[in-house]
């Protein structure tokens, strides 16, 4: 098949930025081409025009433009006619998009536009609670009307999303679930960590339970007095408060001693976040608001026990208490006492992170994954 991906950010050095979204679509076009699929990625808000090809991915790179006015709809229409132009020139058969703030709004091509749910604003809104923009509603509301059909990367995630939107019963909704590349995620010495150490990869946002995690840090404590913990992400503002930094705010929570034995280590690169995770004991995503998490799907690649967040999304992630623990992020008593468990337990930290391997290797292969997602785009096409 021949496939397009329209986004903003993609795993390349030449490309500004890659976060989960990013990732996610990386592993799958990775997988589609080395299934024999032409690929064509569309990635746009860059510095500037380029076109190259590696892997037999070809990669458009669309500059940001400015305009006196109406950028909102006229730089959507750039994006369609870059992307529509080669569409025709190369016989694409179908265009993917995410559903954030509705980037495909307005657009329309002479080809079935599929769209992934990593999360929409409204989605997200939703699950924090708080007010969504009127802007980024009307755009996603166009967008999500404008799609052919829908992959959501967990059931919770497309029946929220399908609620949130009104979404006719007739629009095809699959769960597909984000995969890995396993080849890529092994752990040769499992036993081989620093004992008491907690690492958290992720944005330092307050939904993802960022301001939760210093109560627990501090219970923890009371029952593991040399527990460590280690942050990896960027930091950011907080939405409530008005604080530039959410980071600040956690330093505010945490006594001195507290903040000794914790490391804020900013972002580093996606190389070197494996070493991390294999030099943790216990990984920690307290989370309120996700589609998927594809970092706890790493942290169980590589054999590690994670205490997540119990909500909708996580539960299709992982089995509670086989490989790892499901707990209310504000239950802090709860999620410290499941973390000094494991911190006290090495042995049920090695069994949980086998399970937690096995789990992966059975529901996230990215191999099995793509061929999912290919089965997807035939039945569409069929229609």
């Amino acid at each position: 098949m021949k496939i397009g991906f329209i986004a903003p950010e993609y795993p390349h050095f030449k490309i500004k930025q890659a976060a989960g979204l990013g990732t996610s679509i990386g592993n799958l076009v990775e997988a589609l081409s080395q299934q024999g699929h032409a690929i064509y990625l569309f990635i746009y808000g860059q510095d500037q025009d380029d076109y190259f090809v590696e892997n037999s991915i070809h990669f458009y790179l669309i500059a940001d433009v400015s305009y006196r006015v109406g950028k909102w709809f006229r730089y959507r229409k750039h994006i369609q006619n870059t992307t529509e132009a080669v569409i025709k020139k190369e016989k694409i058969q179908l265009i993917e998009v995410p559903d954030w703030t509705g980037i495909s709004a307005f657009m329309k091509f002479t080809v079935p536009i599929v769209m992934r749910f990593h999360g929409s604003d409204r989605y997200f809104c939703h699950l924090e609670g708080r007010k969504q923009k009127l802007k980024n509603k009307l755009f996603e509301q166009f967008a999500i009307r404008g799609a052919s059909a829908y992959i959501a990367p967990t059931t919770f995630a497309g029946q929220l999303t399908k609620r949130l939107f009104k979404i006719s019963d007739h629009k095809s909704i699959e769960t597909i679930y984000h995969g890995l590349q396993l080849d890529d995620f092994n752990n040769l010495s499992p036993s081989l960590f620093e004992s008491k150490t907690l690492l958290y990869i992720g944005t330092i946002i307050r939904k993802k339970g960022m301001l939760e995690l210093p109560h627990i840090f501090k219970l923890v404590k009371q029952q593991v007095p040399n527990a460590k913990l280690i942050l990896i992400g960027s930091d950011a503002p907080d939405i409530l408060t008005g604080s530039p930094s959410t980071w600040g705010l956690m330093k505010q929570r945490f006594n001195d001693s507290e903040l000794e034995a914790i490391q804020y280590l900013g972002r580093v690169p996606y190389s070197e976040v494996q070493t991390f995770i294999k030099t943790a004991q216990v990984c920690v995503f307290p989370t309120f608001a996700e589609t998927f998490g594809m970092v706890t799907v790493e942290a169980m690649a590589l054999q590690k026990p994670v205490v997540n967040s119990n909500i909708g999304w996580a539960q299709e992630l992982m089995e509670d208490t086989v490989s790892g623990y499901l707990v209310a992020p504000k239950a802090h008593k709860l999620y410290a006492d499941k973390i000094s468990k494991l911190l006290q337990d090495e042995n049920l930290c090695l069994s949980m992170g086998k399970a937690a391997r096995s789990f992966v290797e059975e529901h996230f292969d990215i191999k099995k994954q793509a061929i999912k997602n290919i089965e997807f785009y035939k039945k569409l096409l069929e229609l």
